[in-house]
């Protein structure tokens, strides 16, 4: 059914737009000041289970604060709990409905609901779909300055069909809104729909024009890097990636993206080896950061033309552990396997 590869596409949390306002460490969320300082260091560090547990009980004693709802779904969405992210969610937004963080977080928790649903029950996913279309209407509506949400639902109304509100036209109309706000990230969108429209000669001249405005944001230039690797284009990742490095030398999301430039571009695989493995180590699996299963799928090429065959399988396989959802690991594997 069509719908079930759109649903993947407009929901999927952290691909490009989240972690582009980052110019802090990557961590540092727009209301993580809010969370207590114990629960903070274990939800950066990763370990969401203990962290939802300190969180449910400081909702035993403060039932009424918001935020502790909000960061409670929070990590039920990294865990790919859904139906508890959507539940503590709901909770944060009836509790403060005027923010727009939560509307955004409870929209991407609904479409990944949404997501699973489709395999199952068509009608219930449309429902979903609506309810996240409605969340990222509500995240803009109350804060226009809220990039991350006015990224969210451009990529709803760009991949959505059109049953459940999406609409070429519509997002057009957002981003020329967008541009009005931000500029570079305005470019991006226009970028990212000319690519979604396989437009790649004007979606390679809108990523040089942003280039060129030299953004001090590093997540703008990684979201371009992300661009170049989805086009094998292993030296245009890598002039992405060094363009903004200096803004952020520190930044672990920097071995991800060496790690692959290299792996494209054919050069020192044990360079490679160590950047992708340096960033697992560093950076816990989130939803604002690339995914440990890229990564696991990058090592699994790497290793695959090396001849390393069952290293390569490893790989693959570790990957479908943390997505069963990703495509090229799963494809990759069976190639693998009949060999």
């Amino acid at each position: 059914m069509r719908q079930t590869t759109l649903f993947r596409n407009f929901v999927l949390a952290g691909a490009l737009s989240i972690g582009l306002l980052v110019t802090a460490p990557w961590y540092l969320g727009a209301a993580v000041r809010e969370l207590p300082a114990d629960i903070e260091r274990l939800y950066n560090g990763g370990l969401y289970r203990q962290a939802a547990e300190s969180l449910n009980a400081a909702i035993q004693r403060d039932p009424q604060e918001s935020s502790l709802h909000y960061w409670l779904g929070r990590c039920f969405y990294e865990l790919r709990d859904y139906n508890r992210a959507i539940s503590s969610l709901e909770r944060a937004v009836i509790l403060e409905p005027g923010r727009s963080d939560y509307h955004d977080w409870l929209g991407k928790s609904y479409g990944r609901k949404a997501e699973e649903t489709n395999r199952f029950s068509a009608f219930s996913a449309i429902s979903l779909a609506h309810k996240t279309h409605r969340e990222f209407e509500a995240a803009v509506r109350l804060d226009e300055n809220n990039l991350e949400a006015q990224r969210d639902l451009i990529r709803y109304l760009m991949n959505a069909p059109g049953i459940v509100g999406g609409s070429e036209g519509a997002a057009q109309q957002r981003i020329r809104a967008l541009v009005a706000v931000n500029s570079i990230e305005g470019a991006l969108a226009q970028a990212e729909f000319f690519a979604s429209r396989k437009k790649f000669d004007a979606a390679g001249q809108e990523y040089r024009k942003i280039l060129e405005m030299k953004p001090d944001r590093i997540g703008v230039y990684f979201e371009i890097a992300e661009y170049y690797r989805d086009h094998n284009d292993g030296a245009g990742m890598s002039e992405a990636v060094e363009a903004g490095a200096p803004l952020a030398p520190a930044d672990h999301r920097l071995d991800y993206y060496r790690g692959i430039s290299l792996i494209l571009g054919d050069r020192e695989p044990a360079e490679a080896d160590r950047e992708l493995h340096r960033y697992l180590n560093n950076v816990p699996d989130n939803a604002n950061v690339p995914s440990h299963s890229t990564a696991h799928e990058w090592l699994g090429k790497l290793y695959e033309r090396e001849r390393q065959l069952d290293r390569a399988a490893q790989e693959y396989q570790a990957a479908l552990v943390l997505d069963p959802h990703n495509k090229q690991a799963s494809e990759a594997l069976k190639a693998l396997q009949k060999r």
